[in-house]
């Protein structure tokens, strides 16, 4: 596969959402075909991504991490878009964060020239998939994280015959009772830092954790848990500083994911015997959503004292296909096609069938279940009455990452759903 067919590759009817009527036509040349969603140009279901909101969402986050004093690593496994990738390393972000060596390729694919993954790699086809994008792409840094003797273990063996490619650079993560990956103790975490530094495979380049999982949204536990979270890690980067564990000239201190990244931001700057680089890892911050992270996104505000700068950069419209029985509509739209693992979709507006501008959703509506290919539209007032099938309703979305990985490629509207550009995703 050619670098263009990453960046810019050719579009045709079988990727879902392009019109069946136009002929192939490269991502790049998309803008310029004077579309518009609400016209009827692009068939439906379709997810777009308005285009002011995006840019609105990279420039703040990125504010907020510079005037943090961190640098910002996007974790690109929200998108896993190429074009979205440029756009976040364009607006300044420090590197890339990823889950999987077939997601750092992409990501290193799309100009990205520092990575972490924040999982533990131990395989021997992944330490290889590492070892040759190193190679290929001269001055590419990629740490990931180990948490066990048992990781370290594996690392050495496979190192012990395949001796000629550098050592891996990685961070020691530090985990929480119950929680996924990491060392649950500041015993068990200094001994896996110690084998690491005794180890020819690897070079400890710092701490990370992940703090996402025990957030709640309330601000006072949130606190509690982070203050208590964060006082690990820097108790245990401290102790490794002092034994001379880091094999690095800059220490890499890193957290945060999409929810309490405020309460984490300010303990990732250390005064250690090197500098030291805080990173923030945020990831669904580019697209933001209407529900979960929005309603985490509203304590972090009141936290701040102010307001903040992410908005719902993602939508998806359907049609009315059926309006069976009162107080029901059904759209044509279902788990196929939009985000239903932490909530269900939130209806943002309709349009008439045959105009072309939205209005918004009544508050009653609500979406009240998904199949496959159908939502559930539920309302109980006179603009749900008067739904008529070929009506168009515009749906928010909880938790941007499982939208994203249902479409190929996505449109990016203007304020009046003109198609003025697209991404594509990798997934």
């Amino acid at each position: 596969m050619t670098l263009q067919d990453i960046l810019d590759p050719l579009l045709d009817a079988s990727w879902k959402g392009f019109p069946h009527h136009s002929p192939a036509l490269r991502r790049s040349a998309v803008g310029s075909q004077g579309w518009n969603v609400l016209r009827g140009d692009l068939p439906l279901p379709l997810a777009v991504i308005r285009r002011d909101a995006l840019g609105g969402n990279l420039q703040w986050m990125q504010g907020f991490a510079g005037s943090h004093g961190v640098g910002l690593a996007p974790h690109g496994k929200t998108t896993m878009s190429p074009q979205l990738f440029q756009r976040q390393l364009d607006a300044g972000a420090w590197g890339l964060t990823f889950a999987t060596v077939t997601q750092l390729r992409a990501g290193v694919t799309a100009g990205a020239k520092r990575c972490l993954i924040a999982n533990q790699v131990f395989q021997a086809v992944d330490l290889q998939g590492i070892a040759d994008l190193k190679r290929a792409n001269t001055g590419l840094s990629v740490a990931f994280l180990v948490d066990s003797l048992a990781q370290a273990e594996l690392i050495e063996a496979w190192y012990a015959v395949n001796a000629h490619v550098e050592p891996f650079d990685v961070l020691l993560e530090i985990g929480v009772d119950g929680g996924r990956t990491g060392c649950r103790s500041h015993e068990q975490a200094l001994a896996v830092a110690k084998r690491l530094r005794s180890g020819k495979a690897t070079r400890l380049v710092g701490i990370e954790c992940y703090e996402g999982l025990g957030a709640t949204g309330e601000s006072d536990a949130d606190k509690a848990y982070a203050n208590a979270l964060m006082q690990r890690v820097r108790d245990i980067a401290q102790a490794c500083d002092e034994r001379q564990l880091f094999e690095t000239d800059e220490i890499l201190l890193t957290a945060g994911g999409s929810a309490i990244f405020d309460l984490v931001a300010e303990h990732l700057k250390m005064n250690l015997s090197r500098p030291v680089q805080g990173l923030l890892r945020s990831g669904c911050y580019v697209t933001h959503d209407q529900g979960t992270y929005h309603r985490f996104m509203n304590t972090v505000a009141a936290r701040m004292g102010c307001g903040h700068g992410l908005n719902a950069a993602m939508q998806v419209w359907a049609a009315v296909q059926s309006c069976p029985e009162p107080g029901l509509a059904i759209l044509a739209v279902g788990k196929r096609d939009i985000s239903y693992d932490l909530e269900l979709p939130v209806p943002l507006g309709l349009c008439k069938a045959g105009e072309a501008t939205m209005t918004p959703a009544p508050a009653d509506w609500k979406i009240a279940g998904l199949n496959d290919q159908h939502a559930y539209l539920r309302g109980s007032g006179p603009e749900h009455q008067s739904l008529r099938v070929g009506d168009l309703v515009a749906l928010g979305i909880s938790h941007p990452c499982t939208t994203f990985d249902k479409w190929r490629w996505m449109p990016v509207v203007d304020e009046q759903n003109n198609v003025c550009d697209a991404i594509v995703t990798c997934f």
